[in-house]
């Protein structure tokens, strides 16, 4: 049975050795263990039997706006769901600390769009949110797919930058 909960720091290797592998072969950015260890309490798992089947992080970053990134899944368990389900996990936390909009930046539009995700120009995201840009490999030439949803209590008033 598969069981979502939150990283703990015996987890780190295993979130980094996985969204690592998935930047070595273009997919995703890599992550730095110091970045994971510092926002530890972003990620949530997907885990069974004690092994880590799937990653995601919730980062906000500002008010009623949150950020989903680091998602990954076990390479042999894609299209299996999990992915989808650690972004419903997601969604369902920001939800529930009162995220009215979500974005995440990314190499694989196709699965955004299906988890329903409206692509957007990066450039109408707030500057907030490239805050971490600079320390990028790609930085300034960005060629990540800035994707926006929004939840049903969404107000555009609500949200300033």
């Amino acid at each position: 049975m598969i069981v979502f909960r939150p990283a703990t720091f015996s987890d780190v290797e295993h979130i980094h050795k996985l969204l690592n592998y998935y930047a070595k072969e273009g997919l995703m950015l890599p992550r730095a263990r110091n970045a994971i260890y510092e926002n530890l309490r972003d990620y949530i798992l997907a885990v069974e039997n004690n092994r880590l089947l799937g990653c995601g992080a919730l980062h906000f970053v500002w008010d009623r706006f949150a950020e989903i990134r680091s998602l990954a899944v076990e390479p042999s368990l894609q299209k299996t769901g999990i992915g989808r389900q650690l972004v419903e996990h997601l969604e369902k936390e920001g939800i529930e600390r009162g995220v009215t909009m979500f974005f995440t930046l990314t190499y694989q539009p196709g699965f955004f769009a299906k988890c329903d995700y409206i692509e957007t120009a990066k450039d109408k995201l707030p500057q907030k949110v490239w805050k971490e840009c600079v320390y990028c490999p790609q930085y300034p030439y960005c060629n990540e797919i800035a994707f926006i949803k929004t939840t049903v209590d969404y107000e555009p008033s609500q949200i300033k930058f």
